[in-house]
C-alpha cells in the first residue's frame, strides 16, 4: 500500500510518553493501513487528519466533569485541552473517532458525562489488575457497533485503569461492561464511529478481535468523504 492511500491518522499521545508505548500505537495503525502521526500538546496540530485515536494516559482534571480534584494523581492540562479541542473538531465533522482507556473517558467528559475518579475506593473489594496482558473479562452488547466490529459477545482484555465512566454524556451508551460492573465500552449511535474502550487494543497485538477495532477506525477513516 503506498503511503498517498494509507489515511492520516492522528493519535493523541502526552509529551512524556515512552518510545516503546508509541511504537505499539505506531504499529497498530500501520499494520491496519493507516498513516500515524503523534499528536502532544508540544507538537504542531494539523488541520487534515482523516481519523483521530485519544489515546491513554494521565487522569483527566476533574472540573471539567464537576468532579474533585485528587492530590495524589497525575494530570495532563494541556493534553486536555488540545483532545478537548480535537474532539470539537471531529464530532460535528463525523470524521471517526476511537478512545483508548483515557480516551474513552474524555469523550464522554466532552459530551457531558461523568467519570467515577477512582474505582477502588467507590467499589469495596474490587480486586486490583493492573496489567497489559488479557485478564479481564468483558461483555458485550448484542448489536452495537463494537459487537459488530469484533464480532464476539465477550472478550479478554487487559486493563490499566483507576477511573471509569460513570453518567454517559449526550447521544453515549454503554455497549460493554466487565464482570464487576464497570463500563468498558461505550459508543455513540448518532455518530458514524465514535467508540471508546476503557483496554487497550494497541497492546493486544495477536488477539483478532482487538485488532479488527482498530482496522474498522483506519478503514472508516479511509472511506470518509
Amino acid at each position: 500500500m503506498s503511503r498517498e492511500t494509507r489515511p492520516l491518522i492522528g493519535i493523541t499521545t502526552s509529551d512524556r510518553k515512552s518510545r516503546i508505548a508509541w511504537w505499539f500505537d505506531w504499529f497498530a495503525v500501520w499494520r491496519h493501513g493507516g498513516r500515524p502521526l503523534r499528536l502532544s500538546p508540544a507538537r504542531p496540530r494539523p488541520m487534515a487528519l482523516d481519523g483521530l485515536i485519544i489515546g491513554g494516559g494521565d487522569d483527566i482534571e476533574a472540573h471539567h466533569y464537576g468532579g474533585e480534584m485528587q492530590l495524589d494523581v497525575r494530570v495532563d492540562p494541556e493534553r486536555d485541552q488540545l483532545e478537548l479541542e480535537l474532539l470539537e473538531r471531529f464530532i460535528p465533522a463525523r470524521r471517526p473517532v476511537l478512545g483508548i482507556c483515557r480516551g474513552a473517558q474524555l469523550i464522554n467528559v466532552h459530551l457531558g458525562g461523568t467519570l467515577d475518579p477512582d474505582i477502588y475506593t467507590t467499589h469495596e473489594g474490587l480486586k486490583r489488575r493492573r496489567t497489559v496482558l488479557p485478564r479481564k473479562t468483558v461483555d458485550i452488547v448484542g448489536d452495537s457497533q463494537l459487537n459488530r466490529i469484533l464480532r464476539v459477545t465477550w472478550c479478554r482484555i487487559n486493563s490499566l485503569h483507576h477511573q471509569a465512566v460513570k453518567e454517559t454524556g449526550q447521544g453515549i451508551e454503554i455497549v460493554a461492561r466487565d464482570r464487576d460492573g464497570l463500563v468498558q465500552g461505550i459508543e455513540s449511535r448518532q455518530h458514524d464511529f465514535l467508540i471508546g474502550v476503557q483496554w487497550h487494543p494497541e497492546w493486544l497485538i495477536f488477539n483478532r478481535p482487538q485488532q479488527r477495532l482498530i482496522r474498522a477506525l483506519v478503514d472508516a477513516a479511509r472511506r470518509r468523504p
